[in-house]
């Protein structure tokens, strides 16, 4: 089940997986189960080379930072969003999310997500001549989270996550959903405005521990996959020109907390007997080893870091243009990309695109789809 996983996986979100004895590091790309969670969900976070635990409060923080929403602007919020995959060959994988938040009061607020994540119909059968099965994997989350202001400038939060996944059928039986769940530590610092010669400024930071939580079973025979639990830190710097002008500038680092794959018996490959030692690993130990445990040392732990440089320009608060980078090693999974994408905000409501372009010789199953948000925002206005 592993390798089916594997394989639906790398061809749905674009995981360079490679097994050629030419280049040993490639074979200790790191997969995990429900990958759909390191993807951005919403467009305004896509815009900016799929970064957001240090950005500036919206809807769907859920995902990056839900301690952000201690410094929402407004007291509820509503967002949905729709993100096309592979739409250059079908019209049926595609990644959805459903977000709310509400200001409890000055100091807290509490957040809740839903994430669907379809991966179409796909026929299956056994051997050529056999009627063939329609089976419609897909995967999804449900998020509660709980943010706190410890002071005027910084607060955290806590989140619990279910996931289900349910990749279908393998050798006519059906293996049933793999289930888990996750919790996630974040915090949040935002400075008072600060006056400097030609503009005014603010600083931010953020960090997030995401997902962390037992591994997913998918099959009777015990293989069990780790959930993509996840540490995220970034900051940025708002230049405010004025009033109605203001740009914000962002960077963010990235390190899933999953062991690195081994070739435990040394026999010069990555095979079943290296997967039975590699699954014997728990869930939390994992997370401890996966600080040092790549066979390449230290120059290898940073190749499994990714990170992401973003900028959004706000006019008047109701247009807003976005630019970012994202990069990941070419050993590593080699997702690298530029994405560019747009807001624009009427009274309560704001609507949000973006686009990616693919650098890598690998390519992005986003390539040449649009990502689309529309959030709605009401109720009491809070300001800082």
């Amino acid at each position: 089940m592993r390798k089916i996983t594997i394989l639906l996986l790398g061809v749905f979100l674009g995981i360079n997986y490679s097994a050629t004895a030419q280049d040993e590091e490639r074979d200790r790309v790191i997969t995990t189960a429900v990958p759909f969670l390191m993807v951005a969900a919403d467009a305004r976070a896509a815009g900016m080379g799929d970064q957001g635990v240090a950005t500036s409060p919206d809807v769907f923080s859920q995902q990056w930072n839900p301690a952000k929403y201690a410094f929402a602007s407004s007291e509820h919020g509503v967002g949905v969003s729709y993100t096309p995959y592979l739409s250059d060959i079908v019209n049926d994988i595609f990644l959805g999310n459903i977000n709310y938040f509400n200001r409890i009061n000055e100091r807290s607020a509490f957040g809740a997500s839903l994430r669907y994540f379809s991966l179409g119909s796909i026929e299956t059968r056994g051997t050529r001549e056999q009627e063939p099965l329609l089976v419609n994997p897909n995967e999804l989350t449900f998020d509660l989270s709980y943010a706190l202001r410890l002071s005027d400038h910084f607060s955290m939060a806590v989140a619990g996550r279910y996931l289900h996944s349910d990749l279908g059928l393998q050798d006519e039986a059906d293996l049933g959903a793999a289930n888990s769940f996750g919790v996630d530590v974040a915090a949040y610092f935002r400075s008072n405005q600060v006056t400097y010669t030609a503009f005014d400024g603010r600083w931010k930071a953020g960090a997030n521990i995401s997902n962390i939580g037992p591994k997913m079973k998918y099959d009777d025979a015990g293989q069990e996959n780790f959930i993509p639990t996840n540490f995220k830190v970034g900051g940025g710097f708002d230049f405010i020109f004025d009033m109605e002008n203001r740009l914000g500038t962002y960077v963010e680092f990235n390190k899933l907390l999953v062991p690195t794959p081994q070739d435990f018996n040394d026999d010069g490959t990555i095979n079943a007997e290296d997967d039975a030692e590699y699954n014997n690993i728990g869930a939390i130990e994992g997370i401890f080893k996966s600080f040092g445990d790549a066979p390449g040392g230290f120059g290898e732990e940073m190749r499994e870091v990714t990170w992401a440089l973003g900028a959004e320009y706000l006019f008047r608060d109701a247009f807003a243009f976005r630019a970012g980078y994202f990069n990941e090693s070419e050993t590593k999974g080699s997702r690298r990309f530029l994405s560019f994408g747009a807001g624009f905000a009427y009274e309560k409501v704001n609507v949000d695109i973006s686009y990616l372009f693919s650098t890598s010789k690998v390519q992005s199953p986003l390539e040449g789809t649009l990502r689309f948000g529309l959030t709605f925002n009401f109720g009491e206005q809070y300001s800082f």
